[in-house]
């Protein structure tokens, strides 16, 4: 290939890989020292052959070392390259970024407090086909910037702005998942303690269309209706002794946000304990058992009856716009579980669910 008198143009493909054809004949002849004094690099290019006197590499780290923007420039990006980089279909990729980031969140509560909460963020962006990836660590950045603030739906919706501008994407999604405490008061011994209760806040934006969505997982106790009124048959018509099927129940509930007023984490709780009373209990003396199994037996309930029981709250919260409940009473008498799905809208109108959907509701105590 010769190039003299046209030095400056730019080879293409073809006289590229003639070129890299030439090289690597004469390297498969030449002494590996002349090899290493043409350029180093030329070993890079011939597979299975090892330089004997490649130059040494430093092995003591760089303390002082303190990259200037030419030479960050320099740095090789391969995830913002072109798109002949691509492996595999340059097919859309509809969410795709980091999950699982963790930093500490600052967040109001309805009393008018503020609390401080250990978060877990998903962070994803959409992705043309014709691009090849993106820079993941914008979008802690993007967090970062906002980190001080205590955190409301608004504060999503500049961190959503912020990193979905830098990635130059369409779509984006925010998720947030923490453990958030509430003050529960015994049934009757007068003593309070501690529940936690899982929620997540995400934040969609689609085709220019934002969604607020909040979930919470809410744990009941369930006692069987049918095996409440079979063990009270036993009492009355053979005098045996017999006791209901009770067993620990998880609800997730997920709920688009509607309207300017808020719908604090508290008043979703509220909701769940109005229409299923049983939750399990933090504080507990003889009394509270005694009256946690009166409560139980006077709210006998089915999987399907807590899905519809939810839902009734649900609709009448004018707050709230769609809505999914999914609903799993971890069996006592069985070895499976009883678990059943509702929603409301279109939003999680989905015809195929996560294979570990229900699995994910196991709460250990």
């Amino acid at each position: 290939m010769n190039f003299v008198g046209d030095i400056d143009r730019d080879p293409n493909r073809d006289e590229a890989e003639a070129a890299l054809a030439t090289l690597r004949r004469w390297a498969e002849s030449a002494d590996p020292s002349e090899v290493a004094r043409l350029d180093p690099a030329i070993a890079r290019l011939l597979p299975g052959r090892e330089v004997g006197n490649y130059p040494d590499l430093s092995r003591t780290y760089p303390e002082n070392f303190t990259p200037d923007a030419t030479y960050r420039a320099s740095m090789p990006d391969l995830q913002n390259g072109p798109s002949s980089l691509i492996v595999g279909a340059q097919a859309p990729i509809q969410h795709v970024g980091i999950s699982n980031f963790r930093l500490p969140i600052r967040f109001h509560t309805r009393d008018g407090g503020d609390i401080t909460l250990e978060t877990s963020v998903t962070g994803t962006v959409s992705l043309i086909g014709e691009k090849k990836g993106i820079n993941m660590s914008r979008i802690m950045r993007s967090f970062y910037a906002h980190a001080e603030r205590t955190f409301s739906f608004s504060v999503l919706e500049a961190v959503l702005d912020d990193y979905k501008k830098d990635h130059d994407s369409v779509d984006a999604r925010l998720m947030m998942r923490f453990s958030f405490p509430g003050r529960v008061s015994s049934l009757r011994s007068g003593l309070s303690g501690w529940q936690y209760y899982d929620i997540a806040l995400e934040l969609m934006e689609r085709v220019g269309r934002q969604k607020r969505i909040t979930h919470l997982d809410y744990v009941y106790s369930s006692t069987c209706p049918c095996s409440l009124e079979l063990s009270e048959h036993a009492r009355q018509a053979r005098g045996q002794l017999a006791t209901p099927h009770s067993q620990r129940s998880v609800a997730r509930i997920s709920v688009v946000e509607e309207g300017p007023k808020r719908l604090w984490y508290e008043d979703l709780i509220d909701i769940a304990r109005a229409a299923v009373p049983t939750e399990t209990q933090v504080m507990v003396k003889r009394e509270d058992e005694q009256a946690f199994a009166e409560l139980n037996a006077a709210n006998p309930i089915f999987v399907e009856d807590a899905a519809r029981s939810f839902a009734e709250r649900l609709l009448a919260e004018p707050r709230i716009g769609d809505f999914r409940i999914v609903a799993s009473h971890q069996e006592s008498l069985h070895s499976h579980d009883a678990v059943s799905i509702l929603t409301e809208g279109p939003t999680f109108a989905d015809e195929s669910i996560d294979p570990r959907l229900f699995a994910s509701l196991h709460k250990p105590g």
